[in-house]
C-alpha cells in the first residue's frame, strides 16, 4: 500500500511538472488566443492609433529587415507598444493574412518572429510612365487609333533604358 500511494504521489508530481513546462512554452499570444473570441481579435482597436497607419508601419519595418522578419518585442519597442497591445495587434494582422507568426526560442524564452507575408505594392515601375500624364489616354485602345501598340512615348519610355546602352556602345 505505501509504495502505491508514493507511487501516485510520484505521478502526480510527474503530471504538474509537464504542466508547468506547457505552461513555460506557452505565450501571451497563445492565452490570449484562448481568452479572446475571433471576433474580438478582428475588431481590436488601440485608442489613440490610426489601425491602418499602424499596419503601414508593420508593413514598412518587416519589409526592411529583406524577409528575415523581426522578434516581435524588438517590433513593439519600434512602434512603442505595450506587449499586451503587440500581441494583439499581432493576432489581428496574422488572421487578416499581413504577417505569419513563427514561434521561436528567443535568450531562452518562446516568442514570435513576425515575417511579412507579401511586400507592399511598389509604384517604382511605373514612375514616369507617359500614360500617366498622356492627354489622349482617354481615346487609347488596343484597336483605336491611339494604340499602346503603336505609342512612340511608350515606346521611349520601355526602351529608354536599353537605348541609352545601345548608344553609349556605337
Amino acid at each position: 500500500r505505501r509504495g502505491t500511494k508514493k507511487q501516485e504521489g510520484g505521478d502526480k508530481d510527474k503530471a504538474e511538472d509537464a504542466e508547468d513546462e506547457k505552461a513555460k512554452e506557452r505565450t501571451l499570444e497563445e492565452e490570449m488566443e484562448a481568452q479572446l473570441s475571433e471576433e474580438e481579435i478582428r475588431n481590436f482597436m488601440l485608442e489613440k492609433h490610426d489601425m491602418s497607419k499602424l499596419t503601414s508601419k508593420v508593413c514598412e519595418i518587416l519589409y526592411e529587415s529583406e524577409g528575415a522578419g523581426m522578434v516581435q518585442n524588438v517590433l513593439w519597442k519600434k512602434l512603442k507598444l505595450s506587449g499586451k497591445d503587440g500581441a494583439r495587434l499581432a493576432l489581428k494582422l496574422e488572421r487578416r493574412g499581413i504577417i505569419d507568426r513563427e514561434k521561436i526560442v528567443e535568450k531562452g524564452r518562446w516568442t514570435y518572429r513576425l515575417i511579412l507575408r507579401k511586400s507592399p505594392v511598389s509604384t517604382e515601375s511605373i514612375e514616369n510612365s507617359p500614360c500617366l500624364t498622356c492627354p489622349v489616354e482617354a481615346r487609347c485602345a488596343v484597336d483605336a487609333e491611339v494604340s499602346p501598340l503603336t505609342c512612340t512615348l511608350i515606346e521611349s519610355w520601355v526602351m529608354g533604358p536599353a537605348a541609352k546602352g545601345r548608344s553609349g556602345r556605337r
